[in-house]
């Protein structure tokens, strides 16, 4: 009887501690991972909303840029650290996409991270050379077919949302143009920019100061609708019927992340994207997606189930 009440008083004493210390979270600055360069779409976000956050919960929300194999080496670190909610991972869509173009990843974005919350979708801007005489979709298809196999489109990263949206036009439109992987977006506008390359299909925010500054024309973008920030730009699928595409952008931390921590941190976000974060973002053509922590593990399975499906079919793999 002694050993069970003893049991029992341990018992009662973790919960309490665990709660205790999920209650006094956070004590100290967390740290946020996001594992591209900083520049980019995905760290301009990271870091608007680690400042939000932090600000809210009275520590400071420190990004690290932890670069690396396409975004692994930086999700590993959070996947091996302590589920203690003092190391979060930022990253976009590519972080569940890009795995499945590799030989092997050391964790798993099923079984080693918890998602906390989903906080953007990011429609994608089909961006050409300037000096093309292409103009929109239909242009571009016509201009493709006129020059089978000389077209070219960059590609950031393999396995990335503007890879798989590239991908999946090139199927769609029935095109035969080449594919180009590079080291990042920002050579890849580099390049399209000077001429080296013909085409660059990325976030909406990447290209929209190269557009609006004439360096170079974003003929459509892949969301269902217009964006506001280009309103006389189409979309796609106003030329291919039902395409759309998106990038998307979320917060996860270890698994066994407390759910006392992740609820928390989830209701944080949601109140950051509902402040003063809201119409800044959407000038950058980008669409808040406030939601439960369930809605962002259900969003996640099913964007992996697409994501798969168009890996498998243009055998996509890292070389």
């Amino acid at each position: 009887m002694f050993l069970k009440r003893f049991a029992l008083a341990s018992l009662l004493a973790a919960a309490s501690f665990a709660s205790l210390a999920a209650d006094a979270w956070p004590a100290r600055p967390v740290r946020v991972i996001i594992p591209f360069p900083p520049g980019g779409t995905l760290d301009a976000v990271g870091r608007q909303l680690a400042q939000k956050v932090g600000d809210a919960l009275g520590q400071p929300f420190v990004v690290e840029n932890r670069p690396g194999g396409n975004g692994t080496i930086g999700a590993d670190i959070v996947a091996k650290a302590p589920a203690d909610g003092y190391t979060l991972l930022f990253n976009a869509s590519t972080f569940v996409s890009a795995p499945m173009t590799m030989k092997s990843v050391a964790y798993s974005v099923t079984k080693d991270f918890q998602p906390i919350a989903l906080v953007a979708k990011a429609p994608l801007s089909v961006a050409i050379n300037k000096n093309l005489p292409v103009t929109d979709i239909k242009s571009l298809i016509a201009y493709a077919k006129a020059h089978p196999g000389k077209m070219t489109f960059a590609v950031g990263s393999i396995g990335s949302a503007g890879h798989l949206s590239t991908e999946l036009l090139k199927r769609n439109g029935n095109l035969d143009y080449l594919i180009v992987p590079y080291k990042g977006t920002a050579p890849a506008f580099q390049d399209l920019i000077g001429g080296q390359i013909d085409g660059f299909i990325d976030p909406v925010l990447g290209s929209l100061q190269y557009h609006k500054s004439g360096m170079l024309r974003v003929v459509a973008v892949t969301s269902a609708a217009r964006v506001p920030a280009l309103p006389d730009v189409p979309t796609v699928g106003e030329t291919i019927p039902g395409y759309e595409f998106y990038s998307w952008y979320g917060l996860w931390g270890p698994a066994k992340l407390p759910a006392d921590i992740t609820h928390r941190l989830n209701a944080e976000v949601n109140k950051a994207l509902a402040g003063d974060m809201k119409d800044k973002l959407a000038q950058q053509g980008l669409l808040l997606t406030p939601g439960s922590v369930d809605d962002f593990a259900k969003f996640q399975a099913a964007d992996m189930a697409r994501a798969q499906k168009i890996i498998t079919e243009g055998n996509i793999r890292v070389e």
